[in-house]
Order: C-alpha cells, then structure tokens, then sequence
C-alpha cells in the first residue's frame, strides 16, 4: 500500500514558552550537539546515553547524567531522543514507558521506518502521550549552528508543546502531517543529499583524473549551474581527506537500505540509489563506516 500522500510544507513560526527541564535519550554525534544547544538555551537537561564517555561529557556541559532512559521519563515531562535506529527507539520506549505520564511529550529526532514509527506514536496516544518523529536535515556541526530544518510528524498541538525547545537548535521547522510523515520526508531529502554527495566526489575524482586542479574545480563549480550546498559542507573535507565524523557514512547506508525497502513496498524506482548502497557498501566493508559521510570520496580513488 502506498504511504499516505504528505500535506504541503508549512513553517512553523517558533514561539518562545517555559523554560523547564528538557530530557534527552541518546548523547551520540547529534545528541552531543542537541544537548550543547539545548544547555545553551538556558534549559535543565537530564540526559542518558549507555556510553559512560558521553555521560561525563553531558555533565561537563552542565547537564545531569542519569543512569538510565526511565530515570530521565521520571524526570521531565519533554524528552528529546537521538538514536540510531526505530528498533532502538523502541527498545528505550519500553524501558521508559512505566515512568511516561499522560501529557508527556517525545520528540524522537531518530531517521526511522515510517511504519513502524506511526505505529509507536499510535500506542502512546492511548496512554495520552504525545509523539513526535521530529527528524533533523543536518548534521551535527550545523545543529551547533542553528543550521539544520526539522520534519515533525504528529499533531499540531504537540508541535506547538515544543516550540521552545525545537527553537534551540533549528532555525525552521515544518509540520508534514501525522507520525511517520517526518521520516517519510526526511528519507526523501536524505536521498536527494547522499546522491549530491557522491555526485560530487566522482566529479572531483574524475577532474584530478583528467588533469583538472580539484580545488580549482570545486571553485568553479561552487560558481556554476551545478552548485549544491553540499559543495560547501562537503567539498573541501573530500579534498582535504578530512573524514573527522559530523555524521557517519554507516548510518547514511542505514538510511538508504531504509529508502529502498520503503521505494519497494510502494512501487518506486531507485536505480541511483540502488548503485549508492553498493558504493557505501564497498566504502563501508574497507572500514570506513564509522568516517564522515563525506567519505564516499573514498569509492572513487
């Protein structure tokens, strides 16, 4: 069955609200950065991670380790999650669900499966909690910056529940209908960028290979009808071989395996998307899964 055709983009003007205590699930890459941006804002941020490391990083920020994902439900009435996949998120709405009270609301930035996310945000609007697949275009760097969009799927009125927070860190957010449309949008911007991304490292590939300065080549292409912002964000990590992580290649082909079955079950061709996967395959079975995305680079030389 096809997925449910999303309603148009709307921004969603931000409004300042309370100030209270901000719960955050997932202290990873865009986790660290939600919570030095949240922190920032002024706000309590009780935060759990299983990594020790990233625990004691969220205290040097200021924030207050908890030892577990239900001690962070029992202590704040919005929680904000960062997780690499919907079985883990899942995993930890089960941990905290003895401890989550009518009213509370989850703002769940994980890249998921559109199904199984509807479905979760269905079960906790029986017990009267409210969800949002509220998925991040950007990566960590540009969540430091305030650079980054949100998709949110769920209800207008759990929306505007978290204005202030979403304020914090995204500098505009669109609500594109009910829970699972946020990650149904947020793989078709994904596909749109990963292609951009490998587009850009066979050209540059391809202009050292035939006797073209590859730094001369991303200057003018920067200038030309070519030009995508990945050429900003990315160009020069590719050239620089600067592969330092602000989001990780695995977890994009984790997302492209997700826009293939997704294409699947709904009909869709994909052919450039099915060669992606194989190129981050290959990138990832030469070890370099846990690089930057802009290491699709590597397919090439």
């Amino acid at each position: 069955m096809c997925p449910a055709r999303l309603s148009p983009l709307q921004p969603i003007r931000i409004l300042k609200t309370s100030r209270k205590a901000i719960g955050l699930v997932g202290l990873g890459l865009l986790g660290g950065a939600l919570a030095e941006r949240i922190r920032q804002a002024g706000f309590d941020v009780p935060g759990f991670d299983v990594n020790p490391a990233r625990r004691r990083a969220l205290k040097e920020l200021g924030g207050r380790p908890l030892e577990s994902a239900a001690e962070v439900a029992a202590a704040c009435e919005r929680i904000v999650m960062s997780l690499p996949t919907t079985a883990v998120v899942e995993s930890v709405v089960r941990e905290m669900e003895s401890k989550l009270r009518a009213g509370t609301v989850i703002i769940d930035t994980t890249t998921g499966e559109p199904g199984p996310t509807a479905a979760l945000g269905a079960r906790l609007a029986k017990r009267r909690v409210r969800y949002l697949d509220a998925t991040i275009v950007g990566n960590s760097e540009q969540v430091r910056t305030r650079d980054v969009i949100v998709l949110a799927g769920g209800t207008r009125p759990s929306v505007a529940a978290c204005r202030d927070v979403l304020e914090c860190f995204a500098r505009q957010t669109f609500h594109v209908g009910p829970c699972g449309s946020g990650a149904r949008m947020k793989l078709v911007i994904n596909l749109v960028l990963g292609l951009n991304r490998a587009v850009l490292a066979e050209g540059l590939s391809f202009a050292g290979t035939v006797g073209v300065s590859p730094e001369r080549a991303l200057e003018i292409l920067k200038s030309s009808a070519a030009y995508s912002r990945v050429m900003d964000t990315k160009g020069s990590k590719m050239l620089e071989r600067d592969f330092k992580p602000q989001a990780r290649l695995s977890q994009h082909l984790k997302d492209v395996r997700l826009i293939l079955s997704l294409g699947k079950k709904a009909g869709a061709k994909l052919p450039l998307s099915a060669l992606h996967r194989r190129l981050l395959e290959q990138v990832e079975a030469a070890g370099a899964g846990d690089l930057d995305n802009s290491a699709i680079f590597k397919a090439f030389e």
